[in-house]
């Protein structure tokens, strides 16, 4: 994987963010997606790793390639190989007016938050059947069938990964598994994971800013801070190490409980460390660090993927059904 830290070194050294250097990058990065280790494979906390140093990088490639790899999996998981080297993405958010109706193999409505929805060579999208299940299909990108509208993005965090909604006028598909199955499989949790990691890779590289101030020119207050933020992130750290270690041991089983604990300490982490790292460097970075300023705007858009209260009462009732929750 030597040649993918060297793509990213050099992306990072040309602090050129635009939208023809990143999609040119990410088409570098996924020459690499079949050396990738597979959630479940041994090497899981490996594959979470190259998630959260693409992170540390910059979050729209973390985004696009996450989802990327997500697609090869949920295809590999339900038996369905392709070829790693197309670019794909995962869409299965719902919702809308008028959402993606299926008859007969073709699809017409309307999908929303399509990130890099023009870029793409395959989308992997849900949609609703008759009976208000679940359904998985393959959607080739190259069909006059679909437009594409971002006019509703107005955020200037992850504004750069280019999401739309796409429309879809008697679009063909080609469905893949059953009904509900892709909700129901163990890997939707393992690749809900992978997006955690995304998150803590641009958390540690914010606080390596501070990490770096404390070297040049330390104080008591930032040391504080310092402290602070190392704590989290030590223990953020250490429960992801415990969850791969699960998942690889018992790839069969989602571990939702694990997963979803996992998925707010890593939200929790990141808000601790921008705002310690806020308050102990003050303005200066997020107005003459293109890096920091990137993943400083981008860090809060993408951890609203996660979904607050509804994970934490979520958690409360998977807590009832454990049996020792808290005991050491």
């Amino acid at each position: 994987m030597t040649n993918f830290k060297t793509i990213l070194m050099k992306f990072e050294q040309e602090q050129c963010f635009s939208p023809l250097n990143l999609s040119n990058t990410l088409k570098k990065l996924v020459l690499f997606s079949a050396k990738i280790p597979q959630p479940g494979s041994g090497q899981t906390y490996q594959r979470w790793q190259i998630l959260a140093n693409l992170a540390a990088t910059d979050l729209t490639l973390a985004k696009w390639f996450e989802s990327h790899l997500d697609a090869l999996s949920i295809l590999h998981e339900l038996g369905h190989e392709v070829d790693p080297h197309k670019l794909w993405a995962v869409w299965a958010a719902e919702g809308g007016p008028n959402p993606i109706r299926y008859h007969d193999g073709y699809c017409a409505g309307i999908k929303p938050w399509c990130s890099a929805a023009a870029l793409v060579d395959y989308g992997l999208m849900t949609y609703r059947d008759q009976n208000d299940q679940s359904q998985l299909c393959i959607l080739d990108m190259q069909q006059s069938t679909i437009n594409f509208n971002d006019e509703d993005w107005h955020a200037i965090g992850m504004q750069a990964t280019q999401t739309a909604k796409i429309s879809l006028q008697h679009t063909a598909v080609k469905n893949v598994g059953e009904p509900q199955q892709y909700l129901t499989r163990a890997g939707f949790w393992h690749g809900a994971a992978g997006v955690a990691a995304c998150w803590y890779g641009a958390t540690v590289r914010l606080a390596d800013f501070l990490q770096q101030a404390c070297q040049e020119k330390s104080n008591p207050f930032r040391m504080m801070y310092l402290g602070k933020v190392s704590q989290t992130l030590a223990v953020t750290r250490q429960y992801f190490k415990d969850v791969a270690q699960q998942i690889d041991q018992f790839p069969d089983e989602n571990h939702e409980f694990k997963i979803r604990i996992l998925r707010a300490q890593t939200e929790l982490a990141a808000l601790i460390v921008l705002e310690q790292v806020g308050q102990a460097l003050g303005a200066k970075p997020y107005c003459e660090n293109a890096i920091f300023a990137r993943l400083a705007a981008d860090l809060p858009v993408f951890i609203r993927q996660s979904h607050a209260a509804f994970d934490l009462e979520r958690i409360g009732q998977l807590a009832l059904e454990e049996t020792s929750t808290w005991t050491l």
